[in-house]
């Protein structure tokens, strides 16, 4: 089966492409104007396996806010459609990860349902050209268009650079976890509802 997908996001503020292979090897061609913010994605093609290729242009001039939202917005998009009925896929992921002193925990149900619940207290304002508030807007986007269900919790943590990295890890081997296929459950949907 091909979970391959391309989503074009064209307004007033930003121009977005984005394809997704869920079945890639971790490869990523990324180019959103926000050095730090490239470095997240990278992260979750690396450690979600997901094949990502990113082009972004927005309106840098202003802020990072349109191209960070409209980013997460659109890779929500390319996920579920890339996804499909998700038959036979094990539906939920979770991961820890550390980074040195930071400790972040996410888990994720592919369940039809957006919800963001994030709890990250930043050290910091910015990280780089990054306005650590953008990554809330990042996964609320994400989680509004995948139509997924995300719990997002940075359990310790002093430096910004490592709480934010280890949330990004943490959610591409939980996208990992959710994503790959269940030998158990070939082909049905993992849902007593029969839908997701």
């Amino acid at each position: 089966m091909n979970r391959i997908a391309e989503v074009r996001r064209d307004t007033l503020e930003t121009q977005i492409r984005v394809r997704v292979d869920l079945d890639g090897s971790g490869a990523a061609q990324l180019a959103t104007g926000i050095g730090f913010f490239d470095h997240m994605l990278d992260q979750i093609a690396r450690h979600g396996l997901i094949d990502l290729d990113i082009e972004a242009r927005g309106d840098l001039h202003i802020d990072g806010h349109h191209t960070v939202e409209d980013v997460g917005i659109t890779l929500g998009q390319a996920v579920a459609q890339a996804a499909g009925s998700k038959a036979g896929i094990t539906r939920y992921g979770h991961a820890y990860v550390p980074l040195d002193e930071a400790l972040s925990r996410v888990v994720v149900d592919f369940s039809g349902r957006p919800g963001l619940h994030m709890h990250v207290p930043f050290k910091a304002g910015m990280i780089g050209g990054f306005d650590t508030q953008l990554a809330f807007e990042f996964f609320q986007g994400f989680s509004n268009h995948a139509l997924v269900t995300l719990h997002i919790d940075n359990l310790k943590g002093d430096n910004a650079h490592h709480q934010c990295e280890t949330v990004f890890k943490a959610f591409a081997r939980a996208l990992r976890m959710a994503l790959a296929p269940d030998p158990r459950a070939a082909g049905t949907i993992p849902s007593t509802k029969g839908t997701l």
